[in-house]
């Protein structure tokens, strides 16, 4: 998507990138292989997520590109009628978030020269896009003068859900950012309480704004592999070689996310800065997560779909998604229930993140 309404501070053009890959196991079985959750509206709020992000960066971008999945580049498509055929990058199966990343950066660099990207998850929450849009202005301004630079969540309490940053002193010059001492993968309840103590640490919430140039020259070096497969794609890609291209490179590149790839190790070097943001951001990873973006009834109940019959006894904050039938939840607080009509589950927000496991047994089954 190309315009010439982005208001970013500076002349220079500015891409935004949104891998929409995860199917989100975590959410079965609303959210399945052949409907990931990045496509639903899981909010209710009469667009998905990834509608969602999309229109949130709509003002900053003089380029959007999605990167997913071959199989849902029709649903995306669908989805986003801004957005021409040259803006949906297929892939033509998982190779984690570095591969995507970096093609888009590759297939941006060759159509248009370097320019600084920002990369953004298809399936995130945001409530506050005014600070969201100062944040990515601020991170773009420390990323032409050659960093790679993410925006650090303020932290809402010590989550073990996610993994966190040390931020040290402060860059030179106006943008508000600060040096990264190192990222830390989800840390124990303990430790991220400690973490929070130093007032030096912040969410990491995967979110990257580079040029493309030096994305690239640091694939060179720790990610040969994936830089010159992606260059070569890239060379291929607005031609009639894509698909044989495709075929022949794309299961060569390294599968590897963009933390270890690139964030972790240039961390080490000095070379990554992060632009703290106070954006009520939001991941919905999973039915605990959901339940707290939604607003319970007067009865205690979150309820997704209003129109069904619901009624508890003693289940305050219990969740019910979707179905056809009266659900009625006695003792059971925190509850559970979602209903996708070819299959239930009932469990507790406090085991909402073991669903992965057990649709991942049954996909395992066949089923």
């Amino acid at each position: 998507m190309t315009t010439n309404a982005h208001d970013m501070t500076t002349s220079a053009a500015f891409a935004a990138v949104i891998p929409a890959g995860g199917v989100g196991s975590r959410l079965w079985p609303l959210s399945r292989p052949d409907r990931p959750k990045f496509l639903l509206d899981l909010l209710g709020e009469g667009q998905s997520l990834l509608r969602a992000t999309v229109e949130r960066v709509a003002p900053l971008a003089s380029h959007t590109m999605i990167v997913t999945g071959a199989r849902y580049t029709d649903a995306v498509a669908g989805q986003l009628p801004m957005l021409g055929e040259a803006d949906i990058v297929p892939e033509p199966s998982p190779r984690d978030s570095m591969a995507a990343i970096a093609l888009a950066a590759a297939i941006l660099e060759h159509r248009h020269g370097p320019l600084v990207m920002g990369s953004f998850a298809a399936d995130h929450v945001i409530r506050t896009p005014e600070a969201f849009h100062g944040a990515v202005r601020a991170a773009a301004k420390a990323a032409q003068g050659g960093k790679v630079v993410t925006i650090g969540i303020t932290p809402a309490g010590p989550s073990e859900a996610f993994g966190y940053i040390e931020a040290g002193d402060a860059l030179e010059g106006d943008s508000g950012a600060l040096h990264v001492e190192a990222f830390t993968e989800k840390p124990d309840a303990e430790t991220a309480a400690a973490f929070l103590a130093t007032g030096r640490y912040y969410w990491n919430a995967g979110m990257f704004v580079v040029r493309t140039d030096v994305l690239l020259g640091h694939l060179d070096r720790l990610q040969p592999a994936i830089a010159h497969g992606v260059r070569e794609l890239a060379s291929a890609w607005d031609g009639p070689e894509r698909a044989a291209t495709l075929e022949r490179v794309w299961p060569t590149l390294t599968k590897i996310a963009i933390d270890h790839a690139i964030a972790e190790p240039v961390a080490a070097e000095g070379g990554v800065a992060v632009v703290p943001a106070d954006i009520d951001w939001q991941d919905v990873g999973d039915f605990d997560s959901l339940a707290g973006m939604l607003a319970p009834r007067a009865d205690g109940l979150v309820v997704v779909d209003r129109d069904v019959a619901t009624a508890h006894v003693g289940s305050d904050g219990a969740l019910v998604v979707g179905g056809d039938k009266p659900v009625v939840i006695v003792g059971v607080p925190n509850a559970v229930v979602v209903d996708a009509g070819d299959a239930l589950l009932v469990t507790t927000r406090e085991a909402a993140q073991q669903v992965k496991s057990a649709a991942d047994a049954l996909h395992s089954h066949g089923m």
